[in-house]
C-alpha cells in the first residue's frame, strides 16, 4: 500500500514538473509596454541629443594670458571678415578687401610673435593653370592665395605640416560658416602658438586660399606651383558644410593610419566616424572640399562643420548664427592637433608609415577608438563566430532542460530565423514604402522643416516591421514542448545569426563600415554569454533584464551615430536636385538606424501581455504623422529663412550665329536648374509667373549642351532636367562676352590650329562640340580633360581672380580628310555676372518668388558659332 501511494505520489510530482514545464512564464502587465517603448525615446532625448549638441564653454579675453584658444578673439576676426559680404572669385571684396583684411591680421601676428622662438613667412601669389574637374575642365587664372610659414628657429625639418582652407565664396552669401569660421579658427590658431614659448619640429604652411568654391583651384594652383608645396608632407583640412555646432573627421588618409593615432591624442572633443567617410566617397553628397585636390599629392585629415546645413551656401550664413563656444570646440581641437602633427616623426620619411585604412569613431563624443582594418576583420569575424558557438549552446541549453533533442529545437529556430528575416526586411522596407508612397503623391520633402515627423513616418514603420511577423507568431504558438521564454530566445538568436552574416558579408568585401553591426551584435553576445554562465538563461523571462540593460550601450551608440548623418544630409535634401527621391535614402538610412539601435530590443515587447497594445500604437503614431505630413502645413517642406527653398536659375540671353556669320535665333528667359524633388510645384498658386515654362529635353537633343550658358557640373549632370521660362522682352547682359578668331594656322595635313581671345566677366565658360568626322586632338587647357571625350560637348569653366578677364587660347582640329573649309565644329562661349541682379523685369520676376524661396541668381549671356 506505501509503495503504490509512493508511485502514485511520484507520477504526480513528474505530472506537475511536466506541467509546469508546459506552462508559459509569467509576463509584465500589458500597461507597463508602451512604457518601455517610452523609456528608449526618453533615453534618446535625455542623453544622445544633449550630447551631440554639447560644446565647450568660450574662452574669454580674460584667458589670453594662459595661451589656450580664445573664442573671444576668433569671433572678432570673422565679424569683420564675413561683413566685408559676398566674395565670389573676382570680385574685389574676394581679391582686394579680403586679402587686405587677412594680411593685415597676418603681419599684426608676426609683430607680436615671440620673434626669438619663431619664424614668420607671408606669401600672396597668383596662380594660373587647369586639370579636369567632375564634368569639365577647369581653367584658372590669376587666382590668390595667402601662405604663411611658421617655424620654430631650432627647426632643421624640411618636412612642412600644411593647414588649409579658403576664405572665398559661394554666390550670394557672406560665407561665415563656409568657410570664413575656419579662417578665423585658423588665424587663431597661429596667434596662440605664435606667442606660446613651446616649440615643434616641422614648419607649419598655414593656407588662405582664394578659390575653393569653384572647384577648388586655388588649391591646386597651391600644390602644383608654389614654393613650398614640395615639402609639405600632410595635411589638416579645415570647411564649411554647415554653421555651429561641432566639426567632424570624414575623411583621412588615405591608407595612413598614423593621421588617426594622432586625431586621437590630441583631439580635445572627437568627432568623427569611418561610415562618413565611406558614405563621402560614395558621391552621393553634393558638396567637395580641399582634400579632393591634396590627397593626390599628400595624406591627410578632413574635418568640417556640419549643424545647420540649411544656410550651406545661402545668404542666412551669417555670424549671428554661430555660437562663440562653437569656435572653442573646434579652435581646442584643430590647435591640438596642428601641434601633435607639427611634431610627428612620420613626417620625416612619409611613404615608410603608409599602410590601411583605420576604423575609427568617437562615442557620444567622450571617447575616439580607432583599430586597424586587419583588427577589424578579425574582430568582426571573431564575434560572429562566438554568435554562431553561443547560440548553438543556448540551443542545446533548452533541449536539455526541456528534455526534447537538439533537433527538436533546431526546427523551431529555423522557423524563426524566417520569421525573423521577414521581419528584418520589413524593417527596413517600410519606411521605403511610405516615401515612395508619399513621393508618388508629391508629397516629397515633408520632414524638412519638421524634423520630428521622421519618428512618425519612418521610425514607427520599421519598428512595427521588425515586430509585427514575431508578434503575430506568438499570438498563436503555444509553446510545445519548449516554453515561450525560449521561443522569444530563439528569435532573438535569429537576429543576431542575421546580423553576423551581415557584417560577415560587409567585412569580407571590406567594407569598414560594418563596426556598425558589430557593436550591437558584441553586446548582444555578452548578454547571452552572461546568461547562460547563469541560471537567468533557464528562468522565464528573467534572462530579457540583463539584454534590456546592456543594449542599452549599443542603442545609445547606434542612434547617435545615425542621428549624426541624419542631421547633415537632412538638409542635403534641398539640393538633391529633382530626378531622383531624396525621401528613399532619408527613409532607408532611419530604418537602418532603428534597426541598428532596437533590432535587439522591440522584439522584447512579447515579455508583456497584450503586446498588441504596442503595435496598435505604433501604428496610431504612424496614422497621425503622415496625417499631419500629407494634410496640414506641417508637412509643407520650407520655412522662411530657416529652412527655405534654394531657388537657382540664370537671366539667359542666348544667340545662335551660323557658319556663315548670319544670326539665326535670339532668345531670352529664364533657366532654372531645379535644385529639390519639388520642383516648380511650390510657386504654383503665388505670385511668381510660370506660363510657358519648358521641358529642355528637346533642346538638349537638338543643341550642344541644350543651347543654354550651363553654369558649372551642376547645370551640366542636371541638363535635361532643367526648365526654360522664356520672356518676350530681351536681356541686356551688363556686359560684353567677346570672342576673337586671331587666326588659324594647318599645323598638319590633317589638323587645324585656332587661337582665340574670350573676353568678359570673371565668370566664363566655353563649349566645343566637333561634328561627327572630326576630332578636338589637343588645345590650351587640361589635356587629361582630352583623353575621356564627353557625350555632350567639351566644357571649360574659367574663372578669372585678380587679373583682367582675358583669357588666350587655341584648339587643335583635326579631320581625316584636311578638308576645313566646311562646318568642323559647334563653339559656345557663355558670361556669368553673379554679382548683378539683372534688369528691372528681372528683379520684379526675382522679387515675385515667396518668402521662403532663397534665390540664387545672374545675367548670363550666351553666343553658339560655327567654326
Amino acid at each position: 500500500m506505501e509503495d503504490k501511494e509512493q508511485l502514485i505520489s511520484e507520477l504526480s510530482l513528474e505530472a506537475s514538473e511536466e506541467k509546469l514545464k508546459q506552462q508559459p512564464a509569467a509576463k509584465v502587465p500589458w500597461y507597463f509596454a508602451n512604457g518601455f517603448l517610452l523609456f528608449w525615446g526618453l533615453l534618446f532625448f535625455a542623453v544622445v541629443i544633449p550630447l551631440f549638441y554639447r560644446l565647450p564653454t568660450a574662452n574669454t579675453m580674460e584667458d589670453a594670458k594662459k595661451n589656450v584658444f580664445i573664442a573671444e578673439r576668433a569671433y572678432a576676426n570673422l565679424y569683420t571678415l564675413s561683413n566685408l559680404g559676398n566674395k565670389m572669385v573676382g570680385s574685389k571684396i574676394n581679391e582686394v578687401d579680403a586679402v587686405n583684411f587677412l594680411l593685415k591680421e597676418l603681419e599684426l601676428i608676426k609683430a607680436n610673435s615671440l620673434k626669438d622662438y619663431f619664424d614668420i613667412e607671408i606669401d600672396l601669389s597668383k596662380a594660373t593653370g587647369s586639370f579636369p574637374y567632375k564634368t569639365s575642365a577647369s581653367y584658372y587664372q590669376g587666382v590668390q592665395n595667402i601662405a604663411v610659414k611658421f617655424s620654430f628657429k631650432n627647426s632643421t625639418s624640411d618636412s612642412y605640416l600644411l593647414v588649409n582652407t579658403h576664405f572665398d565664396s559661394k554666390p550670394a552669401t557672406p560665407s561665415a560658416g563656409d568657410a570664413g569660421f575656419m579662417v578665423a579658427v585658423m588665424l587663431e590658431v597661429l596667434r596662440v602658438m605664435s606667442t606660446t614659448r613651446q616649440g615643434f619640429e616641422h614648419p607649419i604652411v598655414f593656407l588662405f586660399n582664394g578659390a575653393e568654391e569653384i572647384a577648388m583651384q586655388a588649391a591646386h594652383g597651391f600644390i602644383t606651383q608654389h614654393k613650398w608645396a614640395k615639402n609639405c608632407k600632410a595635411l589638416v583640412n579645415v570647411e564649411g558644410g554647415g554653421s555651429g555646432g561641432r566639426e567632424v573627421l570624414f575623411q583621412t588618409g588615405p591608407n595612413h593610419p598614423w593621421l588617426v593615432k594622432y586625431y586621437k591624442q590630441n583631439a580635445k572633443h572627437p568627432f568623427a566616424t569611418t561610415l562618413a567617410e565611406e558614405l563621402f566617397q560614395t558621391g552621393i553628397i553634393p558638396s567637395d572640399s580641399d582634400f579632393t585636390i591634396f590627397k593626390k599629392y599628400m595624406p591627410g585629415l578632413d574635418m568640417t562643420q556640419i549643424i545647420n546645413g540649411y544656410v550651406y551656401h545661402t545668404k542666412y550664413d551669417v555670424i549671428d548664427i554661430i555660437p562663440r563656444e562653437s569656435f572653442q570646440n573646434s579652435g581646442d581641437n584643430i590647435l591640438n592637433i596642428v601641434r601633435g602633427l607639427s611634431n610627428a616623426t612620420e613626417l620625416r620619411d612619409i611613404g615608410a608609415h603608409k599602410g590601411e585604412h583605420s576604423i575609427f569613431f568617437d562615442v557620444l563624443g567622450l571617447y575616439f577608438i580607432h583599430y586597424s582594418v586587419a583588427n577589424a576583420t578579425n574582430l568582426n569575424f571573431a564575434v560572429a563566430v562566438a554568435t554562431f558557438l553561443l547560440v548553438f549552446v543556448s540551443m542545446w541549453r533548452m533541449a536539455a532542460k526541456s528534455e526534447v533533442s537538439t533537433s527538436y529545437v533546431a526546427r523551431w529556430f529555423i522557423l524563426l530565423l524566417v520569421l525573423q528575416l521577414v521581419s528584418f526586411v520589413l524593417g527596413l522596407a517600410f519606411p521605403v514604402v511610405v516615401a515612395y508612397v508619399f513621393d508618388m503623391f508629391g508629397l516629397s520633402l515633408t520632414y524638412f522643416s519638421t524634423p520630428w515627423l521622421l519618428i512618425c513616418l519612418y521610425v514607427c514603420p520599421s519598428l512595427l516591421g521588425l515586430c509585427l511577423p514575431i508578434t503575430i507568431y506568438f499570438y498563436f504558438q503555444r509553446g510545445g514542448k519548449i516554453n515561450c521564454a525560449y521561443h522569444l530566445q530563439l528569435s532573438l538568436h535569429a537576429q543576431a545569426i542575421i546580423v553576423a552574416l551581415l557584417m560577415g558579408g560587409l567585412t569580407y568585401l571590406r567594407f569598414r563600415s560594418a563596426y556598425a553591426l558589430m557593436i550591437p551584435l558584441l553586446f548582444y553576445i555578452l548578454a547571452l554569454a552572461f546568461n547562460l554562465l547563469t541560471t537567468l538563461h533557464d528562468r522565464g523571462y528573467a534572462w530579457s533584464g540583463v539584454l534590456k540593460f546592456i543594449q542599452i550601450i549599443p542603442f545609445l551608440y547606434s542612434s547617435y551615430l545615425i542621428y549624426t548623418f541624419v542631421a547633415v544630409l537632412l538638409p542635403m535634401q534641398g539640393r538633391f536636385f529633382n530626378e531622383s527621391n531624396p525621401d528613399l535614402l532619408i527613409a532607408g538610412l532611419v530604418a537602418v538606424g532603428t534597426v541598428l539601435s532596437l533590432g535587439f530590443v522591440i522584439p522584447l515587447i512579447n515579455t508583456f501581455r497584450r503586446p498588441s497594445t504596442v503595435i496598435l500604437t505604433l501604428f496610431a503614431i504612424s496614422a497621425v504623422g503622415m496625417y499631419l505630413a500629407s494634410s496640414t502645413q506641417i508637412g509643407f517642406p520650407y520655412r522662411p529663412k530657416t529652412s527655405g527653398q534654394r531657388v537657382s536659375y540664370l537671366q539667359v540671353r542666348n544667340k545662335f550665329y551660323e557658319y556663315d556669320g548670319t544670326l539665326s535665333k535670339d532668345e531670352s528667359g529664364y533657366l532654372f536648374n531645379l535644385l529639390d524633388r519639388r520642383g516648380e510645384r511650390p510657386w504654383m498658386g503665388t505670385r511668381v509667373n510660370l506660363t510657358g515654362l519648358q521641358s529642355m529635353k528637346t533642346r538638349c537633343n537638338e543643341h550642344m549642351m541644350c543651347g543654354m550658358p550651363l553654369f558649372d557640373y551642376r547645370y551640366i549632370t542636371h541638363q535635361e532636367a532643367c526648365k526654360f521660362l522664356p520672356r518676350d522682352k530681351p536681356i541686356e547682359p551688363p556686359g560684353e562676352v567677346t570672342l576673337t578668331l586671331l587666326n588659324k594656322t594647318l599645323t598638319t595635313a590633317t589638323t587645324m590650329r585656332y587661337y582665340f581671345n574670350l573676353t568678359g566677366p570673371h565668370q566664363m565658360s566655353i563649349f566645343v562640340k566637333p561634328y561627327e568626322d572630326v576630332r578636338l586632338s589637343n588645345w590650351s587647357f587640361s589635356l587629361d580633360y582630352l583623353e575621356k571625350p564627353p557625350a555632350k560637348g567639351y566644357h571649360v569653366w574659367i574663372n578669372v581672380g585678380i587679373v583682367d578677364p582675358t583669357v588666350i587660347f587655341y584648339l587643335d582640329i583635326t579631320k581625316s580628310n584636311g578638308d576645313f573649309n566646311v562646318p568642323c565644329y559647334e563653339f559656345g562661349a557663355s558670361g556669368h555676372w553673379i554679382q548683378n541682379e539683372g534688369d528691372e523685369l528681372s528683379q520684379k520676376f526675382a522679387a515675385s518668388f515667396p518668402s521662403y524661396s532663397i534665390l540664387a541668381q545672374w545675367p548670363s549671356f550666351y553666343q553658339r558659332y560655327i567654326f
